[in-house]
This record gives structure tokens, C-alpha cells and sequence, in this order.
């Protein structure tokens, strides 16, 4: 099918793991550092889709939500918390319709966008991971929510999906001052295109961040009036 059959193996080489470390302080004053614990692949438009494929992939446009999801399943899986392979955009639209509600005529085979409460349904269903969600009325409140993201790369340590407006992304830490309440936030941007390199890449698609950065679209990072829902992941408790 056009959105990528897919099957199983490893990662393909060409594949970008944990591209945030080695990048420069993100020049917040004052500010303690919470990361996220482990590595992770680098999933973003343009790459193939699903296990085994060498073809680039187009989903650009609507396919970050699912990049994203890409990102956080390769973290359980190089955790070693799952064997579960790298999903198709297909496959994630199938699981979605046939275990988690959705509808076929909206979604399968079309290039629908996801929500963060649609990563929550896919990895409570192939992972058997639940996660806590936060949503917040404007950009402001993402910021304003720093301590509890910094909380959850502490307890949790892994990758957040964010969700607002056309846009998602994933956030990979804070840098957060409690005396201020200033923070800056680690983004892994899946809007890009280009090849997997990390001087194409850094510090524009992965790097620090504040709510007022500019995106690929020219628009603030965290806009006042946008509402912004996050997915947070939660470690297995059973491992």
C-alpha cells in the first residue's frame, strides 16, 4: 500500500541515534538539566516507513505525529522494555482502527494527522505502555509546566510527544530555573528533510529551544492561544 507495508529486523544503518548529545548548553542561567535517560533513534520526514524499507517515504506535511511515535517506540525498544518493530504509517493507522475506535473512512490510507492521545492508544495497545497526559491551553502553559516535564525526565526518562496547532514535536529534556521559572526545552524536530547528518541537523532540528523559537513554519515554538497536548510515556513498572 502507498503508506509503506513494512515488516520485521533491526534499524537500518542509516538511522541517527541520540543526535543531542555532544550539543552545546542551551545558555539558560541558573538552570538544572533533565534529560531524557537512554538512547533513541532519530525518526523524521522523508526517511522510509516501517521495518526493512530502503525508499524514502512522503510524508511531509502530515507525518510528524507519527515520526514522533516512531522516536518514542525506538526508545522501549532500545531499552530493551520491547522487541516490537519500527510500525508503518499504515501499520499505525491499522492499529488504531482495528484495536483503538477509530475510524477507517478518516484515517486508513489517508494522511491524516495523529494527536498525542493517538500515540497514547498505540502504545497502550502494541507496547502495553500507558501514559499520563498534559494539556495545556496556550503555549504559555507549556512553559509554565517545566517543573513537572523536568519531574518526569527524572522519574520517567523518556521522550514526550507535543502536540499543538499543525505541529508536533519531540522533547528530549528541560533546562529549568526554579528561581526565574525561565526554561528552555531539548526539541527533536520531525519536520526535517535532509539527509541524516549531524551538521545538517544540529543545533536547528535538535537542539535548545525556548517557547518564543522559531519553527520551520516561522511561527513560536509554544504560541499564545494554541492549545498543546502532551504525551508522556511511562516507564513499564513491571521491568
Amino acid at each position: 500500500n502507498g503508506l509503506g507495508g513494512g515488516g520485521g529486523g533491526g534499524a537500518p544503518a542509516y538511522l541517527l541515534r541520540s543526535p543531542h548529545e555532544g550539543l552545546a548548553p542551551s545558555g539558560l542561567a541558573g538552570g538544572v538539566i533533565s534529560l531524557v535517560q537512554g538512547e533513541y533513534e532519530y525518526y523524521h520526514y522523508l526517511q522510509p516507513t516501517g521495518t526493512g524499507r530502503t525508499d524514502k517515504y512522503d510524508d511531509n506535511g502530515w507525518g510528524c505525529a507519527y515520526r514522533s511515535l516512531q522516536s518514542i517506540i525506538s526508545w522501549f525498544r532500545l531499552q530493551r522494555y520491547t522487541s516490537h518493530p519500527n510500525p508503518s504509517h499504515y501499520q499505525i493507522q491499522k492499529t488504531l482502527v482495528d484495536h483503538c475506535g477509530q475510524e477507517a473512512d478518516g484515517l486508513l490510507g489517508k494522511r491524516t494527522w495523529l494527536g498525542s492521545q493517538d500515540l497514547g492508544f498505540y502504545l497502550e495497545h502494541a507496547l502495553g505502555v500507558q501514559c499520563r497526559f498534559l494539556s495545556c491551553a496556550s503555549g504559555h502553559d507549556v512553559a509554565a509546566n517545566a517543573r513537572q516535564l523536568a519531574h518526569h525526565f527524572e522519574s520517567q526518562g523518556t521522550p514526550v510527544m507535543i502536540g499543538g496547532g499543525e505541529l508536533a514535536f519531540t522533547l528530549l529534556g528541560v533546562d529549568f530555573n526554579e528561581r526565574t521559572g525561565e526554561a528552555r526545552f531539548l526539541i527533536m524536530d520531525p519536520h526535517y528533510v535532509g539527509p541524516d547528518e549531524l551538521s545538517q541537523i544540529r543545533p536547528k532540528w535538535v537542539g535548545w529551544k525556548s517557547q518564543d523559537s522559531t519553527t520551520h513554519l516561522g511561527t513560536k515554538l509554544f504560541q499564545q492561544g494554541e492549545l498543546y497536548n502532551l504525551c508522556l510515556p511511562q516507564r513499564p513498572s513491571c521491568v
